[in-house]
């Protein structure tokens, strides 16, 4: 603990000389020794083969990762038996244990170790947890050596504040490049990803999991079996990317080819501050490990790293430290005011600077000021247990009171029981032990455990220690799984992950393919796309980046798939082929494979096949003829009549003519000068309003052909018909010229059909015939059209309509609606008598001048 060794300051100022610089010079101050360097150097395993060849040892790390990996190494060689582990809430001490990997907060300085080495020394002038590592420098001693790891920054004050200190300067092993800015998803394989905040870190890895397959996920605060289930995600290449917080600059030794910085700037618990070169250079050297080189550089938004950092990064030259972080601990538990007092006691020598008021420093004060607090909190043993209470660490960040309070419950329940109740630290516990949530909930279930777990290693907190530092080990794993799980789950696709580490290889090993029988794309057994007709359409989820690699490898089995396709598809029956006749186009086996466009003639429109890359000409040749065999036979189909009256008009010169012009129009030509003589009616040809066309292809099958044809023929969008069995329709819906080719004359605000049209201008002629006639509103009830409307109808046609004047008041009878001029006998057809004018061609030029007229 931070207070809990209390040896006097070797450099504090002489009260005869009043020198400030002057160390008081100790006998283990001899074998001070600094190993100081860039990250890469081999600092670590040096301290590691130092501290095991002695009989005994302690090494303090900055992260709890660390000391319990270094921890794992050190049990591979010495054995669990020998070897222990101190963390604030991890404790594992053999009864023989000579060896000890701990935390630098929870470093047993009081213990008597041949040898001491400190991790990362340069975090003296850390202005969080600075402090503590500057008591570690100035206290921490072994018998018979001492060592600090750390950065060369630091070199200056360790000679200046320890004259007989050894330092060794160690090159880095392999270069550190700087590459320049990268996109996200342009970022080499094997790289991590740095972000300086939870929300953008996990923003991060999202876009990294939909264009690269997956990432691996580390944070600080993460325990170590969480840590160490990702870091294995990474190392064992199931993914090739690592997005971190600034945690991995201390230590954490992987196989990183390229760090990317995703920001500049961190908060560093006051404010929000720009990095200086020695952090960059702390994460950059991740990069590279032993003689490999490593590349650093940014990505996303992150603004370009300056020159002049660039440099210093290159070749590890930064500025050094001019002070370290200090606080008194030479504390006076005599009250919880004086404890306070003694805290803030500014240091007694130059080159060390006060810290600013830490977590524990704040709770302190806060329970000081508490009457029942202080009323606990008398003499020095309940002062020291009060600060002890107060050295709780606040994992979980939700708040100073909150925490406050926290630590008040506790040291209350200790002045008054001695020991936490069982049941208490239960139901404490209970709230924790649950896998539930996302990823968020069980960070912060986790934050929530570490301080339990902290607090079951204080032996003379509970009672049956080793039970609840099981439990509590037991309920941190639980939910340490569950974490790795929601984050494995929510940033990684390992499909994608393992094809894209097998594209790296992909041209000396082509990637294998297969194509199953439902039309699954198969490479290396993962489904990559579907095969519908003869395309390829791949899975959206795939990364966006590889997805062009990946199809190549997915089309060398679909070359092997297409010739059977193609045979399939060219000894398929008429029925296996679907002619969408709303959209021109052709589907085989629930894929479209090709299109109707404009032919020779109407009847005859080409095929064009699509997404056909895949089939060489011939194969594309044999389906084109499939296809245009198989709607050749559609089209004789729907449009017998027309196809039945030519064959039968063959032998007959002027009914073949008249058959002909059907034929290039698709069932509905100009009259001409030609009348269907009686032979052609037989056939079932008529004429109205100066058109040939045939009854049978008005019916709803044969129009929707017709439709299609006339549309592809003209490049034109195919209408939209009435719904089948109408007679008339609103105009303005049916405004497609292509309309009046197919049989719908406009009348009006209406489009009449041409056979309905013909039928009731032959009933109005024959009753009109010697009389002008007058009409009731229920005349014709089959036109299915608005009353007000009639009249214009019936004028479209050339019928002659007025509006009869209406009886006088005093006069009884019924009144017509209409009346139909009378039609001269004989002259049915006649121009002149009958009134009827022959409408235009609704495309033609006259039609504009034939509106204008009817206007006029």
């Amino acid at each position: 603990m931070t207070g809990s060794h209390t040896r006097l300051n070797p450099f504090h100022r002489s009260a005869a000389t009043g020198n400030a610089h002057a160390p008081v010079r100790r006998d283990t101050d001899d074998h001070l020794h600094a190993v100081l360097g860039p990250t890469n150097t081999g600092k670590t395993y040096y301290a590691l083969e130092r501290m095991l060849a002695h009989p005994s040892g302690i090494i303090g790390f900055p992260l709890r990762l660390l000391a319990r990996e270094n921890y794992e190494r050190m049990v591979a060689q010495k054995g669990a038996s020998r070897v222990g582990l101190i963390t604030g809430e991890e404790k594992i001490v053999p009864p023989d244990a000579k060896w000890f990997s701990c935390t630098v907060e929870a470093m047993p300085v009081d213990r008597d170790v041949a040898f001491l080495a400190v991790d990362e020394i340069q975090l003296c002038a850390d202005l969080e947890r600075g402090h503590v590592f500057t008591s570690r420098l100035l206290h921490a001693r072994g018998r018979e050596e001492t060592l600090f790891l750390g950065s060369e920054t630091i070199a200056p004050l360790l000679r200046r504040l320890f004259p007989r200190i050894t330092i060794d300067t160690r090159p880095r092993l392999s270069a550190l490049i700087a590459a320049g800015a990268s996109r996200l998803e342009k970022l080499p394989a094997r790289s991590a990803i740095v972000a300086f905040s939870a929300a953008e870190l996990y923003a991060i890895a999202e876009l990294i999991r939909t264009r690269r397959g997956g990432c691996a996920v580390v944070m600080g605060q993460m325990s170590p079996r969480t840590r160490n289930a990702q870091v294995e995600l990474y190392q064992n290449r199931e993914v090739d990317y690592l997005v971190a917080t600034d945690a991995i600059g201390m230590g954490l030794n992987m196989d990183i080819a390229h760090v990317a910085f995703a920001g500049l700037s961190k908060f560093d618990g006051i404010r929000r501050r720009q990095l200086t070169a020695a952090e960059i250079a702390q994460i950059a050297g991740r990069a590279g490990r032993g003689t490999r080189d490593g590349t650093f550089g940014t990505t996303g938004r992150c603004p370009p790293i300056p020159e002049a950092i660039i440099e210093a990064v290159e070749t590890h030259q930064f500025e050094p430290l001019d002070r370290l972080i200090w606080r008194n601990d030479a504390l006076d538990f005599t009250s919880p005011r004086d404890l306070l007092a003694s805290l803030c006691a500014p240091p007694s020598m130059l080159g060390l600077q006060a810290t600013a008021p830490a977590s524990d420093a704040l709770t302190l004060a806060a329970l000081a000021e508490e009457p029942g607090i202080r009323t606990l909190a008398i003499g020095r043993a309940r002062t020291r247990q009060l600060w002890e209470v107060c050295q709780i660490p606040d994992f979980r960040k939700i708040g100073e009171r909150s925490h406050a309070q926290l630590c008040a419950r506790i040291f209350t329940l200790l002045a008054e029981k001695r020991r936490l109740p069982s049941e208490w630290l239960d139901e404490q516990l209970r709230h924790f032990d649950r896998i539930d949530g996302d990823v968020d909930t069980l960070m912060q279930r986790l934050a929530g455990i570490r301080i339990w777990s902290y607090i079951a290693n204080r032996d003379n907190w509970v009672v049956n220690a080793p039970l609840w530092q099981e439990r509590t080990r037991i309920v941190e794993d639980k939910v340490s799984d569950a974490l790795h799980e929601r984050l494995t789950a929510r940033f990684v696709d390992r499909r994608s992950a393992h094809l894209i580490r097998l594209l790296e290889n992909e041209d000396s090993a082509p990637l294998l393919s297969a194509v199953r029988h439902n039309g699954d794309v198969i490479v290396e057994g993962h489904v990559v796309g579907r095969m519908q007709g003869f395309a390829l359409h791949m899975d959206t989820t795939l990364p966006q980046s590889d997805r062009a690699t990946l199809a190549r490898a997915a089309r060398r089995a679909m070359r092997t798939e297409i010739p059977f396709r193609v045979t399939a598809c060219c000894n398929a029956p008429d029925t296996a082929f679907f002619f969408d006749l709303a959209t021109a186009e052709i589907s085989w086996e629930d894929a479209v494979i090709a299109r109707l466009r404009r032919g020779r003639d109407i009847l005859y429109p080409t095929i064009e096949t699509r997404d056909d890359d895949l089939l060489d000409t011939k194969q594309r040749d044999c389906v084109k003829a499939r296809l245009t065999s198989a709607f050749r036979a559609l089209v004789r189909h729907d449009l017998a009549p027309l196809f039945h009256a030519e064959a039968a008009a063959a032998s007959d010169p002027n009914a073949r003519g008249i058959l002909h012009q059907l034929m290039e129009n698709a069932g509905l030509a100009p009259q001409g000068v030609a009348t269907p003589d009686r032979f052609l009616r037989r056939l079932g040809v008529r004429s109205a309003f100066g058109q040939l066309y045939l009854p049978a292809l008005l019916k709803p099958r044969p129009a929707r052909m017709r439709a299609l044809l006339l549309a592809v023929a003209q490049d034109a969008p195919i209408p939209e018909l009435p719904v089948p069995g109408a007679v008339t329709a609103p105009i303005e819906p049916f405004s497609s010229p292509l309309l009046s080719r197919l049989g719908w004359m406009p009348c009006g605000p209406v489009r009449l059909r041409i056979d309905m049209a013909d039928r009731l201008h032959h009933q109005l002629s024959t009753v009109a015939r010697h009389t002008d006639t007058a009409l009731r509103v229920d005349f014709a009830p089959w036109l299915g059209v608005r009353t007000p409307d009639i009249p214009a109808v019936l004028k479209a046609l050339g019928l002659r309509i007025t509006v009869p004047t209406p009886l006088p008041d005093n006069v009884c009878g019924p009144s017509p609606f209409w009346i139909l001029s009378r039609v001269k006998a004989g002259k049915r057809h006649n121009r002149k008598a009958t009134g009827y004018i022959r409408p235009p061609v609704s495309d033609s030029p006259f039609a504009a001048l034939s509106t204008l007229f009817a206007h006029s």
